[in-house]
């Protein structure tokens, strides 16, 4: 148990030190989900709290998924893929290692646009139903992340290009915009179909604003989205290691 957890910390240290201490973190976690509320709110009458959380749950998607995709295509390209494949660890160690290390930064840089909200006034209520979403959410889309690294390339931005496919739509149909409660019927069906969707219902409710969908049904719904995306990265993964050597 130990050794495993020594393994999967090994991986994640490399993982940060080679990946995410770099500018796409802060491009994709910090500056982006500014950048594309301010687009939104621009000239808008929108209150303080109501920003923050769709930041949040930018800010927590974004810097979670933000290096994940590209790390195994990387170390394809680089040969590095085959000599952590020689060392005595699983697919399903080399994944966590590099979820804890999307993780972490998520969690960090999350906490710290949690902070700059209190101070431009906005307080979160409920810290236990923050900082569980925090977590568990960082992790959901981590493993979300690794999940879109699986098709065996070695050219970083096609993974990209397919992340981003992926990613931009669902900020726009997941409440980050406009609360879940407001869009018409067939959109908030899409909606809920969303992992982003309870992200955001959680980041509403440890602000006390109005919420669709419940704190618990929230969490349950995050929670499930994240051991799916886990058994299904690996498998993937390990159906398509063979390929990548």
């Amino acid at each position: 148990m130990f050794e495993n957890v020594a393994k999967i910390w090994a991986i994640a240290k490399k993982d940060m030190k080679i990946y995410y201490l770099k500018g796409p973190v802060v491009i994709f976690g910090l500056l982006l989900p500014f950048f594309l509320y301010l687009a939104y709110a621009w000239n808008r009458n929108i209150e303080p709290a109501e920003a923050m959380v769709s930041i949040m749950a930018m800010t927590v998607f974004f810097t979670s998924t933000a290096v994940g995709p590209v790390i195994a295509p990387w170390e394809t390209r680089s040969r590095t893929f085959e000599r952590l494949l020689s060392s005595p660890v699983n697919m399903s160690i080399i994944l966590m290692g590099d979820a804890l290390a999307s993780t972490i930064f998520g969690i960090l840089i999350t906490v710290a646009i949690a902070v700059l909200s209190m101070v431009i006034g906005v307080h979160i209520v409920n810290i236990l139903v923050f900082a569980c979403n925090v977590v568990i959410s960082a992790v959901c889309f981590s493993f979300l992340s690794l999940l879109l690294s699986s098709p065996p390339a070695d050219t970083p931005a096609n993974i990209m290009m397919l992340s981003s496919l992926l990613k931009f739509p669902l900020i726009f149909v997941s409440g980050v915009f406009t609360p879940v409660g407001e869009m018409p019927y067939l959109l908030r069906i899409i909606a809920l179909l969303s992992p982003l969707t309870y992200t955001t219902e959680l980041f509403r409710a440890s602000v006390h604003l109005e919420t669709y969908v419940p704190a618990y049904i929230a969490i349950a719904a995050i929670t499930v989205y994240t051991l799916v995306f886990a058994m299904v990265a690996v498998k993937l993964h390990e159906r398509s290691a063979p390929k990548r050597l």
